[in-house]
């Protein structure tokens, strides 16, 4: 039986896409040196046009928006309301780029309409990921180009891996999730997007490792920026869903552990992480 996909439209239309939009600031500071590596991968020209897949609150369509100028343009799709919402009152009124609640997977768009197909962290949730990539690799130019970013595996990046391996012993342990499944480390595998792309009609892809020491959390003295880390844990993530039905005394031993194990972090306005992704850029076949 299929594993049910947690990262449904109508959780990204209720509780995570509202926590996301409260901790938008910090979770773009968070993602932003992932989302200009995948940029400068993509190097986007004066005067193309962008699909920028799971734009979340539009900070990659917006650093996009940029790169094009006024002659380009950059549609950020994603599907939820509350994030496009939240891109929509962030966008300068001059910007080149136009958000729209969709799913990538199946949006109609144009034939052979854009020059480039991007995402930061957008594209690992598809049900079925290969035709997905198919539907959008229509809507490039023949010889367009994709670049992406997504994570590694979960034990490279400190996000999950140290509040999760905080609460063992705290928590009753969940079985593993299918490592294939929709969610953030379902592209860990390096030749799983290999093949993907590649059965979805892709040509010449790369996927190079990127690694970056990245902030969590943020405040004027160490304890608010460890403090702010916590906080932002157990609302957004992994943590935050295996605390959702525990009693409230595990919830504080959990809390105590998760903060000793972000203390033990360098930082002093944010706590100092590591992070670990995959740059991926591939072109459609010019014919």
């Amino acid at each position: 039986m299929a594993e049910k996909n947690i990262y449904q439209v109508a959780d990204w239309n209720g509780q995570s896409g509202e926590r996301w939009v409260a901790y938008q600031a910090r979770l773009d500071a968070m993602l932003a040196v992932f989302g200009q590596a995948a940029i400068e991968a993509a190097a986007p020209a004066m005067g193309e046009r962008v699909l920028d897949v799971g734009c979340g609150a539009g900070a990659s369509s917006l650093d996009l928006a940029v790169r094009v100028g006024p002659g380009g343009h950059v549609l950020g799709v994603d599907i939820s309301e509350p994030l496009i919402g939240r891109a929509r009152a962030l966008a300068p009124q001059d910007t080149p780029a136009l958000f729209q609640v969709a799913d990538a997977s199946s949006i109609e768009l144009p034939e052979g309409a854009f020059d480039i197909l991007f995402s930061r962290f957008g594209v690992m949730f598809f049900d079925d990921p290969t035709a997905a990539f198919a539907h959008m690799r229509r809507a490039l130019k023949p010889g367009g180009r994709v670049a992406f970013v997504c994570w590694r595996g979960m034990a490279e990046n400190d996000w999950v891996c140290l509040p999760m391996g905080a609460i063992k012993g705290i928590v009753p342990p969940t079985a593993p999730p299918d490592p294939e499944a929709p969610g953030p480390f379902s592209f860990g595998d390096r030749g799983r997007v290999a093949r993907i792309l590649t059965a979805a009609g892709f040509a010449d892809i790369t996927i190079e490792p990127f690694d970056a020491s990245i902030p969590l959390g943020e405040g004027g003295t160490r304890d608010a920026a460890i403090d702010d880390a916590l906080e932002m844990t157990l609302e957004v993530g992994p943590l935050s869903r295996a605390l959702a039905d525990q009693p409230d005394d595990v919830r504080a031993r959990a809390s105590v552990a998760v903060r000793a194990a972000f203390a033990d972090r360098p930082g002093e306005r944010s706590v100092m992480i590591d992070g670990a992704a995959w740059i991926v850029t591939a072109r459609n076949p010019a014919s």
